[in-house]
């Protein structure tokens, strides 16, 4: 070898060194999300080593571009040299995973393999001067919305230097952290950016997704570039040291130690759109234009807020909804026949439901009368429009009650902790339980509160008298003894038997038994234990068609705020507590349409009660004259 290619080398080498050395010193932290048992809740997938995958019988290199060309099963690192439009293939189904992955992870692990990640220097021509130190991190399997084989995350750290010596003897300037197709960025010193000794950053993986996040917290993204879904990096952690390998940053160096920075396939399965395996880093523009993709990091992410003055519907319905209908398109690409099939068959079977009932006449007044499965909707409906004002007004009791309860969980959240009782743990689950019960109490007792002035005032209209909301509360509030014991009894009974677990289909079976209190109380003069029988009565024959127009009404009512609101995350970029205040005002102005059509209801049952025993006894009159002696 002559002097200059000796001096190269040892140029070469010397910068490895120092790339090396700058790796060691900024490795990050990793926090991943516990997971307690097999196949649980949590993460159980780790920064794995990709030597694990070489030469392993249960791997497979295929293409070019067609998924069942087989090239090779156990491909060595340097089979993949160069490969275009090839992929690896682990055993599994991307789309029906299971426990499979997991389990199979757990079997390459089996031979001693430990978390690891891998460091790259990279250096950006059109921004000389600066550089980037990149730690990758790769997974076996992205169990998120968009399910699929491996999965390539990373973390940047950004110097002003221009090579791994100088900055060796430099703070970085910001960090990024992949999170999908984008990153958030953190200055250095950020209070939000958690350093352990000073130098080596605390990233939090989402579970599933494995989007890296400076803290644990519930995140929402509704772009491409934060994710469509919500990424969860809350605790208890398990706290990872992963072995940092450097990748040389001299494209020759890098390829005889790891042939697999070549491959320009992708490492997982294909799969159709967004199910597809990942390409690797070596093709991602932070490869090449590290400090040019730094520019673009997002300032921050959206963390769901934990409460509020609404609680948090409109994002835990767009939590919930992305969730759902994410798994039904992987579902519909599994197994399109069959999903086809059953949304056929749901959808006959709601057309058949609707056109076993009678929708009009719609007649809002004359309460006293009786009332098809759909009449009873559209009146409630045309009722409330017509009288929007009033009822409006009546469901404005939600938002001073939705204050009460916010500042009720403030209050056992965090006075029990002021108070030296332990909120870890144990102790911070029957908190939740705690604060759950109380607040669905409460919530329940203003809706009673909220039904006896919605009937009070249909009983006034129906007489031809105007009134308005404090009239309504006002005429509601002269038996609130008797109303408040009959909601006292049923709100605690229903309660206490939730609680249990076991005893909840009893529950359900007694809050549609008792679904008309609020208007035995009001309408009958009824007292509180004397309501819980007459109501008893009222339903008895008739649980079914009761427990089916208060679920539709409640469902229409309770979805409404939330579905707005999560509506407003996609269509806007509102602050989210406000739009869970939104979500939460709309709920508490739905709320007296559910109150209506239980009154109309209430009405229904109760001529049905009255008048059809009595036409069953009526003689019918002879249709013809017998003549006398005749038989």
């Amino acid at each position: 070898m002559s002097a200059a290619a000796l001096a190269i080398a040892f140029e070469a080498s010397a910068d490895t060194a120092d790339e090396a050395a700058l790796a060691q010193k900024y490795s990050p932290v990793v926090r991943l999300v516990e997971q307690t048992e097999e196949c649980g809740p949590g993460e159980p997938y780790i920064p794995l080593d990709v030597d694990l995958l070489f030469g392993e019988p249960t791997v497979a290199l295929r293409g070019p571009w067609a998924p069942t060309d087989l090239v090779k099963i156990g491909p060595s690192a340097k089979d993949l040299v160069g490969r275009y439009q090839y992929h690896l293939d682990f055993p599994g189904d991307a789309l029906d995973a299971g426990c499979d992955y997991e389990r199979w992870q757990r079997r390459l692990l089996e031979g001693g393999g430990s978390p690891t990640i891998y460091a790259h220097v990279a250096t950006d021509p059109a921004h000389a001067g600066r550089i980037a130190l990149q730690y990758w991190f790769f997974y076996v399997f992205n169990d998120f919305n968009n399910k699929h084989e491996g999965d390539w995350e990373m973390i940047q750290l950004d110097f002003d230097a221009t090579d791994a010596a100088e900055a060796l003897g430099k703070e970085p300037s910001k960090v990024g952290y992949s999170s999908h197709e984008g990153a958030e960025r953190a200055d250095w010193g950020d209070d939000k950016l958690e350093l352990v000794d000073g130098t080596h950053p605390v990233v939090y993986p989402a579970a599933g997704s494995h989007a890296n996040k400076f803290d644990a917290a519930l995140y929402l993204g509704s772009s491409a570039d934060a994710g469509v879904g919500c990424d969860d990096t809350r605790g208890p952690h398990v706290e990872l040291r992963p072995n940092v390998q450097t990748i040389p940053s001299v494209p020759a160096a890098a390829e005889k130690a790891f042939p697999w920075t070549k491959f320009e396939g992708r490492w997982g399965e294909l799969q159709r759109a967004f199910y597809n395996g990942p390409t690797g880093p070596n093709l991602k523009t932070q490869w090449t234009a590290p400090i040019g993709w730094s520019d673009g990091w997002r300032p921050r992410s959206y963390a769901v807020p934990t409460g509020g003055v609404f609680g948090t519907g409109a994002t835990d319905f767009f939590c919930g909804a992305v969730e759902t209908g994410s798994a039904g398109l992987t579902a519909l690409l599994r197994d399109p026949a069959a999903t086809l099939l059953m949304i056929g068959i749901l959808l006959v079977l709601l057309v058949w439901l609707v056109t076993r009932t009678s929708w009009r006449p719609a007649t809002p007044l004359r309460l006293a009368h009786r009332r098809r499965w759909g009449q009873i909707l559209s009146s409630a409906g045309r009722m409330y429009l017509s009288r929007a004002l009033l009822f409006l007004g009546i469901g404005v009791l939600f938002i001073p009650l939705g204050i009460v309860i916010s500042i009720l969980q403030a209050v056992v959240l965090g006075g029990f902790g002021l108070l030296g009782v332990d909120t870890s743990g144990e102790g911070a689950g029957a908190l939740v339980l705690l604060v759950v019960i109380l607040g669905t109490s409460l919530a329940l007792l203003g809706f009673g509160l909220v039904q006896a002035a919605t009937a009070c005032a249909l009983v006034e209209l129906d007489a031809g008298r105007e009134i308005g909301p404090l009239d309504a509360y006002r005429l509601a509030l002269r038996r609130f003894r008797p109303l408040f014991r009959a909601l006292v009894l049923g709100v605690g009974a229903w309660v206490v038997l939730t609680a249990t677990a076991v005893l909840i289909p009893i529950a359900l079976w007694l809050a549609v038994r008792w679904a008309f209190l609020a208007q035995v109380v009001e309408l009958e003069g009824a007292s509180g234990v004397g309501a819980l029988h007459r109501s008893g009565e009222l339903v008895r024959g008739r649980w079914l068609r009761v427990a089916s127009l208060v679920g539709v009404g409640l469902v229409l009512a309770l979805a409404a705020g939330p579905f707005v609101g999560a509506l407003l995350i996609l269509v806007t970029h509102a602050p989210l507590p406000l739009l869970n205040v939104v979500a939460g005002i709309v709920y508490a102005l739905t709320m007296p349409f559910v109150a209506i059509a239980t009154a109309y209801l209430y009405f229904d049952a109760r001529v049905r009660a009255e008048l059809e025993p009595k036409e069953a006894r009526v003689e019918l009159p002879a249709e013809i004259e017998l003549r006398p002696g005749a038989r």
